[in-house]
This record gives structure tokens, sequence and C-alpha cells, in this order.
């Protein structure tokens, strides 16, 4: 099951929506996907998470996201209980500009990093909050659910605002649970988590004009460092894992939409359309357009 942010927010006005809910063995959600992030807030009780095949136990004061496209539910043991708060958006909700103009971009590593984390590299460095850092988060929950409910004058930029100052909070709780481990494991995780940032920067903004000049002054760092580290990490450059997360990206569209081949390209980040079908057919090995075509007709031919 696939759910859509038109069934919970007006996507083009307002595409927010927070909600609570109280799950048991009797009302768990289906196994669903949808095309908003959301991020959960573990209030009380414990579970299992079951994410993209996985299961996770999860408690009282763990925070996590999920991530538009990826398939998850709940497991709850019989008599338990699961209280959570949803924070519901879509991916725009928060402009980039915006948060470059209150300088706050480097904060945001909760945000940009671990919603991008393979499974179990996210969960395992997943965050847990206790004491006053609970008590914050949750009362800042209630004061966005309580401007959610009563719309009054200036309502949608102080959601905004209070949605930053969640995830910059977030963002200081994670980092300075990080501080409890032991320095050297911490030296190569920052290594690792730049490389994190970057592959997150790049999921979320493939479509747009990127280039190592562009990255390096994003993450400050200089460029040939910056390329280094990452392909150090991955075995590509970082242009390489951009190409391969356009075609992707590209491949999912041409199976999915009726889109002409040159409104795919400028969609996924490509002025050139020639240039676009050319590295295309290098990584795939057809044409886009032989591509959509050879699928399609796998497909029919498996139905006959």
């Amino acid at each position: 099951m696939k759910l859509k942010g038109s069934q919970y927010m007006n996507e083009k006005e307002f595409p927010f929506c927070i909600r609570s809910f109280t799950h048991t063995e009797y009302n768990l959600p289906p196994i669903h996907s949808h095309d908003f992030v959301e991020l959960v807030y573990i209030a009380e009780g414990e579970a299992q998470h079951s994410f993209e095949g996985e299961l996770y136990d999860i408690s009282a004061g763990d925070v996590y996201i999920i991530n538009p496209g990826e398939v998850h539910t709940y497991i709850i043991q019989p008599g338990g209980k699961l209280e959570i708060i949803n924070c519901l958006f879509m991916p725009s909700f928060i402009d980039e500009a915006l948060l470059k103009e209150f300088g706050i971009s480097e904060s945001m590593d909760y945000f940009y990093v671990h919603p991008f984390l393979d499974n179990k590299e996210r969960f395992y460095h997943g965050l847990n909050l206790r004491g006053q850092d609970a008590a914050e988060v949750f009362s800042l929950l209630n004061r966005m659910a309580d401007e959610s409910k009563g719309l009054r004058k200036g309502y949608s930029t102080l959601i905004r605002l209070q949605l930053i100052q969640l995830l910059v909070q977030l963002s200081r709780s994670y980092e300075e649970q990080q501080h409890y481990k032991e320095p050297a494991i911490f030296r190569n995780q920052e290594r690792k988590i730049l490389v994190q940032r970057i592959c997150g920067y790049l999921e979320r903004h493939f479509h747009q004009k990127l280039s190592l000049a562009i990255l390096s002054d994003l993450f400050n760092i200089s460029a040939r460092h910056l390329n280094r580290v990452f392909k150090d990490d991955t075995g590509k450059t970082v242009i390489e894992a951009l190409h391969d997360i356009r075609i992707e990206r590209a491949k999912h569209l041409l199976l999915e939409s009726d889109e002409k081949v040159i409104s795919i390209a400028m969609e996924v980040g490509y002025d050139d359309p020639a240039f676009f079908t050319r590295l295309f057919s290098r990584k795939v090995g057809v044409s886009p357009g032989k591509f959509r075509g050879e699928i399609v007709h796998s497909l029919v031919k498996s139905v006959n």
C-alpha cells in the first residue's frame, strides 16, 4: 500500500501534518510506503519496527525518519501498546535557502544524513532521547500540534520554524551522544558521516545543477579532499554517484510514466538530452526508449 500526501495535507498550500496515535496488536497499520517524509517520535511503549524487511526494537524516546518510498509497519506483542507522534511533510516543506539564511544547514546532520544511511546503519546509530532532551522535544511537538489545530494567524510560518527548531535540537542531541564514543572510532565515523551527508544531499537534490565546486562549498571542504574521501569510501567519484542516482530515477520514470525521454532527462537533471541518452545507454546497455520498450514487452509477455 502506498499512501499519498494528499490524504493528510494540502500539498500546495501547506504540505505538513502532525498526528498522535496509540497502536496495539489490534490496530496496526498495514505494510505501507508513502510519498512524504515521516518523522516519528515514540512517546510511550515498545514494539518492533518492520522496516524494509528487517526488524528493529523501538521504545519510548526513539526518534527516526521514514523517507518517501520506504516500506514499514509495526509489530506489537499481545497486551502491548505504542504511542507515537508523527510529523508528516513533503520534502519541499523546508526550503534549503531558508536553512542557509538561518546559518544552520551544517547543524542538520540528523535530517540530511540519517534518513539516507543504509537500513542497518541508520537504526544502529539511532537517536534515543531521555530526561530533559525528551521533555523538550515532546513539548515542541505538542506546540506544533496546537498550532496546527488552532490555525491562528501566522501558524504556517511558526510551524516551519518549530520544525527547524526540532531538527536542530535532534541534531544537537545526536551529536552530544556521539561524544561518549571512543575518540578513534569517532574520527573514523566523522569521515563516514561526511560521505553519508554527501550521499543524502545527492539523493535529495539530484535534479538540480550540482558540481564539485558547489558541494565543496556546501560541506566546507576542498573539492580534491571531498572527492578523495568519497571515492575511498564508495569506490566512486561524487559525479559518478550522482549519475548513478539520476539514471536509476530515470529508469523508474521510464517505466512508471508516459513522459517523453527529453522530459525525463530534464526531470533528473540533464539539460542535454543527447548526453543523457549516451550516458543511459552506456550504464544500462540500451537506450532509454529501448529500455522502456523491452521492459514493457517482457511484462506483457509474462502476463500472456
